[in-house]
């Protein structure tokens, strides 16, 4: 094998991580976690996706994006790259072609919050930043889920049209135009976005909304201002929504366009022979060659079989490039390379069969971490074996030295030791855990958040840790958790007893005088927690809506009340399950009585208000041949067009649309309460267009459910995990959004006058770079502070300083960033 570049060194391919690399200079360079999703069209880059799954390897997704105006030398270094990394995670990979427009969904996905891309390239893309000059611009915003950002080569409005939405950002006056044929997601997710941009600004950008032909009703000021760069007289030269392109790019072919071709080596030279059109058989695939499977516009999946020659290997993405050319597909096809053995769900789907695993054993074998924990675990072995280390991302058992914190108006509360292990999705936690490494103390400071803490709770939290960290003299390791996120050393802590209720400050009520004053309620007499996890090093338990419909068949549930403690075992769970379900019973003094399913007694029922319907079909158990899929539904384009996503959740169903749950032998048709009427007069043709036109050559008798928002059976709520019954409620609606972002803004008057012309950034102060401020103080750059350096550091380079993240360092109000500056003597 080559040598390995060194910019790979820290992937570690036996755990869970997220990488991103650019490519420099004809190197490969890390990109920090803060860029994670800014792109420029001048260069390639490299993105890595390594995800744990249940009872199976690893999932792991090597992506090489290609800016419209990247090299041709860039792109083909990040394409011979990626086989060099695909080497370094022993073949297992799922190679991506992406090109900057056509983004899989996969890719997307990645980006919750849409990816960003930037004009120019590595050379130039930061220049203005490091000098504190904010340089006027116009971004493109389109998509319908994770929306593409773009900047565009100028302002004007020539460069818009009528079906997306664009931010003219002026520094401290942001313009979000709202296109009149734009979807309700691009106009939340770009006012979302221009009040990011705002808080990172320190509050002191005004937001001024512009709806699409009502240009004229912004005020004098604001009006004066946006024409300087947009005359609303020239507003005819924004082009239709048709011309903008459509937001769902991925197509559906029907089976009969489905073909595959073997890729093999004769006499040194690679031969493309067409094999047969679909539907396909997973016997078709044999393991001495290589194949190419031709899905038409949808793009073109690579299958590499065990036993293909190293050249087939090597060659086959630039050689799958070259059949597309030569088949006349655009040069945005996407194109994909799976081996053997490793094969995606979504490859797996192209087939109208594929062989089922082996049946797992008690615990998931395949698993490194699960065989680890069926011996005695010794933590010993640790430090002298740190393979094993990395393997189970523990370094030790957990039995060291536990303290914890809850965030309380902007202080650390010390919690009672009898309440270690219990969160609340509402408040974040700091917590210092002490160990013994070879003779000597060692430290990691956790701090944890939940999903519903706030923003001031989140970074108090983050600055607590600081300060900790300060207090042992920068001895220990900081790790930021967020809510369902924890990594196994941090469940390890609590003994299989952690616990995650509902809630937040409302778990603390005066009462008896114990810590502080305050006296822990805890979530009250009755509540019932879903157990998951299969180890102590894995499991806890999250708190449930109490009745009989939040039980699933696939887990085990823990009822408590005030005279009894219940254990609910579903005939799809684990002996390690109802093992961790005994832990967390344990809380309570009162005798445990296991129930089983199917066996249950009128009291217990009682107990949850009655008997229900629950998720309870054996299609909710993944047999590792057909596990469910959710897509995206549209005839926007006059004909079924679907878009799939990926690692879904119950946010993923779209309001606005309908969305299809195909779980193999039945599907389910969601009508989101705003889709449109034809959307739902015309759902069931579309169900039976989608079983039609899948590769895999489907039953058209399978049956279809049709479902409303607000409505769903446990049957369907089943494959989405913890079901929020209250989820679309809590959002805001548009017109709040609008609403609020408008009372966010100051008086214009007050804001800084050289706004038009570009001019000084938005931070009161001039930032320089380490090097810049470690200088003689005559040679200081004008402006500067000798005595109050720090104030000036880059916030880029501070954060690098002090481990803290990006969304971490900008969630803290101004005042407090600079309060964390100046505590810190660098100079």
């Amino acid at each position: 094998m080559s040598r390995l570049d060194p910019a790979f060194s820290r992937v570690d391919p036996k755990r869970s991580g997220f990488y991103t690399w650019r490519i420099e200079n004809m190197q490969v360079v890390p990109i920090a976690k803060e860029f994670f999703g800014e792109f420029f069209r001048g260069d390639s880059y490299i993105v890595l996706s390594i995800k744990d799954t249940k009872g199976g390897p690893l999932d792991c997704h090597v992506h090489f994006w290609l800016g419209n105006d990247t090299s041709q030398d860039e792109a083909g270094i990040a394409a011979y790259k990626s086989v060099e990394l695909d080497d370094l995670l022993g073949g297992a990979p799922v190679q991506h072609r992406e090109v900057e427009g056509h983004e899989s969904q996969r890719f997307l996905s990645y980006f919750p919050n849409g990816i960003k891309i930037k004009s120019g390239g590595a050379k130039s893309g930061f220049h203005h930043v490091d000098k504190g000059i904010f340089q006027p611009r116009l971004i493109h915003v389109k998509g319908k889920r994770n929306p593409r950002f773009s900047e565009c080569p100028e302002i004007d409005w020539d460069q818009m049209n009528h079906g997306d939405c664009y931010i003219v950002d002026l520094g401290q006056v942001i313009f979000p135009w709202l296109g009149a044929e734009c979807n309700k997601t691009e106009k939340m997710k770009t006012l979302e976005h221009c009040r990011k941009l705002r808080d990172e600004r320190g509050g002191k950008a005004n937001i001024f909304v512009v709806e699409d032909g009502q240009e004229d009703k912004l005020d004098k000021d604001a009006k004066q201002l946006f024409e300087k760069y947009l005359v609303i007289r020239e507003r005819n030269k924004v082009k239709g929504g048709k011309e903008g392109g459509d937001d769902e790019v991925n197509e559906r072919q029907i089976s009969a366009n489905i073909k595959l071709f073997s890729c093999r080596e004769e006499d040194g030279t690679l031969r493309i022979q067409e094999v047969k059109p679909g539907p396909l058989s997973r016997k078709d695939l044999l393991s001495d060659d290589s194949f190419i499977i031709d899905n038409g516009p949808s793009g073109a999946w690579l299958w590499i079989g065990k036993k293909a020659s190293p050249k087939e290997k090597k060659e086959a993405m630039r050689n799958a490039v070259g059949f597309l050319k030569k088949k006349g597909y655009p040069s945005d096809t996407k194109v994909t390379r799976v081996v053997e053995g490793a094969e995606p769900t979504d490859f797996k789907c192209l087939f109208k069969d594929w062989p089922q695993p082996p049946p797992p054993g008690k615990v998931y074998t395949r698993s490194r971490i699960a065989r680890t924990v069926q011996t005695k675990f010794d933590a010993s072995t640790l430090h002298s074996n740190p393979a094993l280390a990395a393997e189970t991302q523990m370094v030790d058992d957990g039995s060291g030295k536990v303290e914890v914190w809850r965030i309380e108006n902007f202080q650390m509360v010390p919690l009672e030791t009898v309440h270690y292990g219990e969160f609340y999705g509402g408040d974040c936690y700091v917590i210092l855990y002490t160990y013994n490494v070879q003779g000597r103390e060692a430290y990691i400071i956790y701090y944890w958040l939940g999903l519903k803490s706030t923003a001031d709770e989140q970074g108090t939290a983050a600055l607590m840790a600081v300060q900790l960290d300060d207090k042992h003299h920068g001895a220990p390791i900081q790790v930021r958790v967020v809510q369902y996120k924890e990594p196994p050393h941090f469940m390890a802590l609590f003994g299989g007893k952690m616990v995650i209720f509902e809630g937040g400050k409302a778990g603390w009520t005066k009462g008896k005088v114990t810590t502080n004053g305050l006296d822990y309620e805890g979530p009250g007499d009755k509540y019932m927690l879903q157990v998951r996890g299969t180890s102590a090093l894995t499991c806890k338990a999250i708190q449930v809506p109490l009745w009989a419909s939040s039980l699933n068949s696939n887990d085990v549930f823990v009822i408590f009340t005030k005279s009894a403690v219940y254990s609910w075992a579903g005939k799809g769970c684990t002996g390690d399950e109802r093992e961790m379900a005994k832990n967390i019973a344990a809380r309570s003094p009162r005798t445990l009585t296991n129930v089983f399913e199917g066996q249950e007694k009128p009291d217990f029922w009682n107990v949850l208000g009655g008997k229900e319907e629950y998720a309870s079909e054996k299609l909710l158990q993944d047999d590792g041949s057909h596990p469910p899929r959710l897509f995206h539904l549209s005839n926007a384009k006059g004909f079924i067009s679907v878009e799939e996503i990926h690692d879904f959740v119950q946010s993923d169903l779209i309001e606005d649309d309908v969305m299809i749950l195909d779980a193999w032998e039945c599907v389910y048709i969601w009508q989101g309460k705003n889709s449109n009427k034809v959307e739902r007069e015309e759902s069931q043709r579309c169900a039976i267009e989608y079983l039609k036109t899948d590769p895999s050559g489907r039953d058209m008798d399978t049956a279809i459910f049709s479902i409303k928002q607000g409505l769903e059976p446990p049957s369907f709520t089943g494959f989405f995990g913890v079901w929020d019954r209250d989820l679309w409620s809590k959002g805001l609606t548009y017109e709040q959004l609008k609403k609020q972002i408008a009372d966010g803004n100051i008086p214009i008057e007050q804001v800084h006058e050289n706004v038009s012309n570009g001019g000084q950034d938005f931070n009161e102060v001039p930032k320089y770079s380490l090097a810049e401020l470690q200088v003689a103080s005559e040679e200081l750059p004008q402006g500067v502070d000798p005595s109050a350096r720090e104030i000036h550091l880059l916030d880029d380079e501070f954060r690098k300083l002090f481990h803290m993240s990006y969304s971490d360092f900008n969630k803290l109000p101004s005042w407090k960033q600079k309060q964390l500056k100046k505590s810190f003597k660098l100079f």
